[in-house]
């Protein structure tokens, strides 16, 4: 994930109970009533009257009219063009969806609308929210139109399949994310066949939609790029400290000792660039400097790997949801799965690697204390490896299941949902931006963890804190925000809000005037500044920012607050594996023909995960279930 780290327990609940959960369903229901009733206003481009026109479904008044709905990343706003009896055109014009997750859904969906003339068009697997948005958007300007979206034909139905279709190989990995491309690719490495199956339409996962930085302890990378000094010890030692000497000692030292190998591999075998101009992070988390991004981020690393499972060989049943384990006298030997068409496989192997991700999105395994929080991962992560693998006649074992990776700098783009600042706030940080609560006091050092962090925002009024940021600052911080799903007329529609929606991406030409905007004290807010600015003559700082991180003063406006809240994905509990990533059974013995990699696995980070580790940790144990497996 990205320079991130936080808290497992969360100390303090963000409101009432199931606060973050029951927004998302509230936004899930909401959209899918607005397909069917196509209540939001909207506003027409044509010119003309918008006029009753018929309650047949096929009736329209001609013209272009303008519609939104509430996406996964935000506001979904299309243009669709009607003649009198045809949706002739569909024309999205503005999203901040992100592009690795929902850019197939903005283009089948539009086009299957047209194709059929219904509003009954399949959502996209994987892309759920974004595509009830955009059916949401559409539907709004049917009814402006004069369609009765209600009763709009919808598809002919069409008959699923009923065949079942059986395949062997040696070797079944279920989920394409990033443990899960790495298992497949290294199979087939190693001269095993593999089929690969994946739920949704894309191969990707949350290496998809992460900040895209990663551990790269023992690498060539590392030492490339100036750190040569490392060591597996350091970097289990640091991650014992930051998950509360609670990670499992196999797994952390099993990470330590590969994730180097691993990253040279993914760099050299896979073609996943890495970015090293900008060189290694220094982070409060690590001792040593040991992360790095990957050149365009977790959308780049993820085409790179797509591409590369491609190149391999490997099958790929995508569309295909794993439902169950085949299990034969005490060995898993094979999966269940089904298909969108309805098509129904047996999968035979030898082995099966789960690399079905978290349980994120799964109010059946979160606690209440996680469902307050704003969620930023996948809709897909709902628990379903270990469904399969604690299933009666497999009995996998669980440990740390209440535990997941919180991060504070969370910006709110839909209700319960938020995007990631984290990269340009890496930028900014040897500038001169600072952090302050709503009543404009500065309380953290800025550089300190993570952790530090979150903990101190949680102590404040509505569990959030600000970043200020002068002109030079924020037009350095912006050029980041892409690479971490926003879009860029969604954030100009921010800017324009000025504080009166979330997120708030609040400006002042004057710190006074910024203040007011927000209702702070302007007197509190410009003592902060000027209180930092003269720690920056001092060479000293009250919080304990120093160094390389206190050379900047506070500039010339405008000047910017904008949102950090809590968020989390990734979840840190799960499956009991063994070093040679072997689900372990309730008894403590090994399941014979049965692994995981990547989330699934629980313990290896302890409570909390540091920066760069999930997608280090993804990439590093799909490939060693991988050689585990071909050394059978």
């Amino acid at each position: 994930m990205k320079t991130e780290q936080g808290t497992a327990h969360m100390p303090k609940p963000i409101g009432g109970a199931k606060k973050a959960t029951l927004a998302r369903v509230f936004a899930l229901a909401l959209s899918m009533m607005l397909v069917f009733s196509g209540l939001i206003a909207c506003s027409p481009n044509n010119s003309g009257t918008e006029g009753s026109g018929s309650s047949a479904q096929t009736q329209y008044t001609p013209g272009t009219y303008t519609g939104t709905g509430t996406g996964n990343g935000g506001d979904i706003t299309v243009e669709v063009t009607f003649s009198e009896d045809a949706i002739t055109d569909i024309k999205v014009v503005s999203q901040s969806e992100t592009e690795t997750v929902a850019a197939e859904a903005l283009e089948t969906i539009p086009a299957a609308v047209i194709e059929y003339q219904s509003l009954g068009v399949d959502t996209m697997s994987g892309a759920t929210m974004s595509s009830l948005g955009l059916m949401a958007a559409i539907t709004d300007c049917v009814e402006q139109a004069g369609g009765n979206a209600s009763q709009l034909k919808k598809v002919p139905a069409q008959e699923k399949s009923t065949e079942t279709v059986e395949k062997q190989a040696d070797a079944i990995v279920v989920g394409g994310g990033g443990a899960g491309m790495a298992a497949a690719i290294r199979l087939q490495e190693l001269g095993k066949n593999v089929i690969l199956v994946e739920k949704t339409y894309r191969l990707g996962g949350s290496i998809s939609v992460s900040g895209g930085n990663q551990v790269v302890t023992g690498s060539k990378l590392q030492a490339e790029a100036g750190v040569t000094d490392d060591s597996a010890e350091s970097m289990v030692e640091d991650f014992q400290k930051n998950g509360e000497d609670i990670c499992v000692p196999e797994l952390i030292e099993l990470y330590a000792n590969n994730v180097g190998e691993t990253t040279d591999w993914v760099n050299e075998s896979c073609g996943v660039e890495y970015n090293m101009e900008g060189g290694l992070h220094d982070l409060a988390e690590y001792s040593h400097n040991r992360e790095l991004a990957y050149a365009g981020g977790g959308a780049g690393a993820t085409e790179s790997l797509r591409q590369a499972v491609k190149d391999s060989g490997a099958e790929v049943l995508l569309d295909t949801t794993a439902e169950s384990l085949i299990e034969e006298n005490g060995a898993v030997i094979g999966v269940n799965a089904v298909g969108k068409d309805g098509t129904t496989y047996t999968l035979k192997a030898d082995s099966v690697v789960l690399a079905t991700g978290g349980y994120g999105n799964s109010d059946e395994y979160l606690t209440e204390e996680l469902q307050n929080s704003l969620y930023y991962g996948l809709m897909g992560s709902t628990g379903d490896g270990l469904t399969m693998a604690t299933a009666a006649g497999i009995d996998a074992d669980t440990r740390l299941m209440e535990y997941a990776k919180q991060y504070p700098n969370g910006a709110e783009v839909s209700p319960g949902r938020a995007k990631s600042t984290i990269d340009g706030n890496l930028l900014v940080w040897p500038m001169s931006t600072i952090l302050v609560n709503a009543e404009g006091e500065r309380v953290v050092n800025e550089k300190a963890s993570n952790h530090e962090i979150l903990e101190v925002e949680l102590e404040q009024t509505d569990s959030m804190l600000y970043l200020l940021m002068d002109q030079e600052n924020f037009d350095v911080w912006s050029t980041k925000l892409k690479d971490t799903g926003f879009n860029t007329q969604a954030v100009e529609g921010y800017l324009e809000a000025n504080g009166s929606t979330t997120p708030i991406f609040a400006h002042g030409d004057t710190i006074e005037e910024l203040a007011g905007v927000l209702g702070m004290d302007p007197a509190t807010l410009q003592a902060t500044v000027d209180d930092y600015n003269a720690g920056v003559d001092a060479g000293t700082d009250e919080f304990g920012r120093s160094g390389d991180y206190l050379k900047m003063k506070i500039g010339e406006g405008p000047y910017y607050l904008v949102e950090q809240k809590p968020r989390y994905a990734t979840t840190m509990g799960g499956l009991v594996v063994n070093d040679s990533l072997q689900v372990m059974n309730k008894s403590g013995e090994p399941i014979k023909g049965l692994y995981a990699s990547g989330e699934v696995v629980g313990g290896v980070m302890g409570s909390n995960s540091p920066s760069g580790a999930n997608n280090g940790w993804a990439l590093t144990s799909g490939k060693l279930a991988a050689e585990a497996i071909a050394e059978q």
